[in-house]
């Protein structure tokens, strides 16, 4: 602990460090009360409860003035003046800027100025910018740091969570960042144009807006000039890494591709910080006039406004934007006739209601050609299936039956009855059944020994008649020698069932073919 407070005597941590480092490198310069609110505002609910203002600055500033002096000594950060309420502006070194690069996560290159001499006058333009990135964040209190704290401390910041929310962190917002109409973007030539903020938070709906803010000192025309610059820079077109030319703007911010065939410029948003002798309430409508040529799109017959090629310029007072936030109806969009919320306001909600509209007429278009081919399908399916019922029930009416049992042949019974070999059939009883044929096939196989077994003694005539015919065939029933006309019939007969003439075993076929004995 001892070296800890050798190395930071006013006892700071690392988290309070970062807070500075990130809040410093995109403000470029700020109080430690706006570090504090921006970056710890659960420090502001925890201190609500002290008796004076100035009891609760001091209570909830504490930590980040501590590590504020911590980084002074490391000569990461400078005192640059105070405000015109006394309180000390604070700034980055160089090496202060180095190190908040790696905290926003952003190039060197790319964190601008240390802003020195920025509290000389009073830094008045600077504390209204910063006043407006802490009304468009409108930083939330984190309830889970409060668990210790009493009921009516978490009440107060479950409140804050619950309202209404605002766009971006911190590394959201960039402060001083140069539009060059000429030149580069580190070394910009005469006649662009210096963003107080630009924002950068897609995740919120707002990819990208230009943010000027105006103490009401200066007038329409002056503004109006600022504006034309702004146009400048938007019109110029470089060559990008692809080869192809390309807004400059494009070239370092990137934005969704334009869902309607529009590409309107980024939008501008002026904030009017009335603490000077202009009033803003008769500076709009003159700045209007004069930047017409700017805004003003096209309207269509569809019913809606085409702003390619325009730049929607939107107006808001800061005090205003304080009390409401982005979710206010309180951004006033060049050319339209009532206040809206910033989203709005910076969009197109006519071309997204009448797209929307096309959309939902082509989605009830492509329901109902879904639901015809459902129908039809429908209606296929069911002709197929009477088909296919039709050419089942004609199937089955052809489906032979059993010759000797009656019943109706399976498929694979039918089959086989009906395979042939070259032209003829291969089973031997395609009338039958699988049960009868294995019955008639065994019935008909001669037995071995059966005709031995069983073979009665010839009669006289019939040893007459096979001694008096030899050579001819005899009938295995009564043992009659075949007459010449039955020898010529069955010739074909006894030669495919393999007997020849003169043997005295002849076929099944044979049997009870011989007529009468003769006398």
């Amino acid at each position: 602990m001892a070296g800890k407070r050798k190395t930071n005597p006013a006892g700071s941590t690392n988290s309070y460090r970062s807070d500075v480092l990130r809040v410093l490198g995109a403000l470029k310069v700020a109080t430690a009360d706006q570090i504090q609110r921006i970056s710890a505002p659960h420090l502001t609910v925890r201190h609500a409860d002290k008796p004076t203002p100035s009891k609760q600055k001091q209570a909830r500033t504490a930590s980040h003035t501590g590590a504020l002096s911590d980084m002074r000594k490391h000569g990461l950060s400078e005192n640059g003046g105070s405000t015109e309420n006394g309180d000390t502006l604070r700034n980055l070194t160089p090496k202060g800027l180095e190190a908040a690069s790696y905290e926003l996560r952003r190039p060197a290159t790319e964190m601008g100025s240390t802003a020195r001499g920025a509290g000389s006058s009073g830094a008045s333009h600077p504390m209204a910018v910063n006043e407006t990135v802490i009304a468009l964040l409108r930083p939330k209190p984190d309830v889970a740091k409060l668990v210790d704290d009493p009921s009516h401390v978490q009440a107060a910041a479950q409140a804050a969570v619950d309202g209404p929310g605002g766009i971006g962190t911190i590394a959201s917002y960039w402060t001083e960042v140069p539009l060059p109409a000429t030149g580069t973007w580190n070394a910009p030539g005469k006649g662009g144009a210096q963003a107080d903020v630009v924002l950068t938070a897609p995740q919120d709906g707002v990819p990208l807006l230009f943010i000027e803010v105006d103490n009401c000192h200066e007038t329409a025309e002056e503004l109006a000039a600022k504006l034309e610059k702004y146009a400048r820079f938007f019109r110029r077109r470089v060559k990008d890494t692809d080869g192809k030319e390309r807004p400059m703007w494009c070239t370092r911010w990137t934005v969704p591709e334009q869902r309607y065939g529009e590409m309107p410029h980024p939008p501008v948003l002026l904030v009017f910080n009335h603490i000077g002798e202009r009033n803003p309430n008769r500076t709009i409508p003159r700045l209007q006039a004069l930047t017409r040529h700017l805004w003003k799109g096209e309207w269509m017959r569809e019913g809606y406004h085409s702003y390619d090629g325009k730049i929607p310029i939107v107006a808001v007072g800061l005090r205003n934007l304080r009390e409401h936030g982005p979710a206010g109806a309180v951004f006033l969009r060049f050319g339209r006739d009532r206040p809206q919320p910033l989203l709005d306001a910076i969009g197109n909600p006519r071309l997204e209601a009448v797209h929307a509209r096309e959309a939902e007429a082509a989605r009830a278009r492509q329901a109902e050609y879904q639901a015809q081919l459902r129908r039809a399908a429908q209606e296929q399916a069911a002709k197929k299936a009477v088909e296919a019922a039709r050419e089942a029930a004609q199937r089955e009416a052809r489906r032979p039956a059993c010759a000797s049992c009656g019943s109706r042949f399976t498929d694979e019974r039918w089959e086989a009855a009906e395979e042939t070999d070259w032209g003829r059939p291969v089973d031997t009883h395609p009338h039958l059944c699988d049960r009868c044929k294995p019955v008639a096939v065994a019935s008909a196989a001669p037995t071995p020994g059966r005709q031995e077994e069983h073979q009665e003694p010839l009669p006289e005539w019939a040893r007459q008649e096979f001694m008096r015919f030899p050579r001819r065939p005899h009938c295995t029933e009564c043992k009659a020698a075949f007459t010449a006309v039955r020898m010529e019939r069955p010739l074909t007969a006894v030669t495919d069932t393999g007997t020849r003439f003169g043997e005295t075993a002849v076929g099944t076929a044979l049997k009870h073919t011989a007529g009468p004995p003769r006398p």
